[in-house]
């Protein structure tokens, strides 16, 4: 069995893929979601096999949500989209496939074959790279709140420090537990951030100044107040983003 999640802002989109996926055997619904915020949750907690993920999405866009996953997401990604311009975007993401809407049984048939073809087989991780690329996610990150998803601006992000698999991120209000690793954060959130440890990245902005310790490390000082250690082996990097 494959299980499939279906992302579509429109009630109708949802009900006539759901209908025409139903004749299928093999396919199991796992969920639908009818925005980008629920989408994103609903590949988390139910870590579908496949997603029919809807381009076109206010809020938060089909290609956004695809920026937003885990590098390592198990999902294969199928993206729907009424046009064209979007349709050639979701090509160039090396997604398994993409649907052009209006579409019929026998295109989305085969967008079920290329699926079968790579159920089972190990994921391909382009089309969350790319999406990265091709979408402004570096301003905006996904974060749990209780139960729920919420976007924050990143430029709020004061301060990451590494967790394991997971990543504190630090805001003046609170600060959130992000199921991540350090550097695929960091691959999401751009040029904004420079790492200065191991286990911790700053903003840039947030930095007000430097206080030399001993062996080559230092203090960083941000505008918060906070202080965190940076590794000699971090030195050069963070030397070479700093004002003149």
């Amino acid at each position: 069995m494959m299980r499939v999640l279906i992302v579509d802002d429109e009630a109708p989109a949802r009900d006539k893929l759901r209908r025409w996926l139903s004749h299928h055997a093999d396919i199991e619904i796992a969920g639908e979601s009818a925005d980008g915020l629920a989408a994103a949750a609903a590949i988390e907690n139910l870590k579908p096999d496949a997603v029919f993920l809807d381009i076109q999405m206010p809020g938060l866009s089909g290609l956004e949500v695809a920026a937003q996953l885990e590098s390592d997401i198990p999902s294969l990604l199928v993206f729907v989209t009424a046009f064209d311009e979007h349709a050639i975007r979701a090509f160039d993401l090396n997604a398994v496939d993409y649907l052009l809407k209006p579409y019929d049984r026998e295109r989305l048939e085969k967008s079920l074959n290329r699926l079968r073809e790579r159920h089972g087989a190990p994921r391909a991780r382009a089309a969350v790279h790319t999406a990265r690329a091709q979408t402004r996610s570096s301003e905006r990150l996904l974060v749990p709140r209780g139960e729920q998803l919420e976007l924050i601006d990143a430029a709020a992000i004061h301060w990451l420090e590494a967790d394991d698999n997971y990543v504190h991120v630090h805001t003046a209000a609170r600060k959130y537990l992000v199921r991540r690793t350090l550097g695929d954060l960091l691959e999401q959130l751009g040029d904004r951030f420079v790492r200065i440890h191991k286990s911790l990245a700053v903003n840039l902005a947030e930095v007000t100044s430097l206080s030399p310790l001993f062996k080559g490390d230092h203090e960083v000082h941000l505008r918060s107040g906070a202080t965190l250690r940076l590794s000699r082996r971090f030195k050069d990097a963070l030397f070479a983003r700093m004002p003149r």
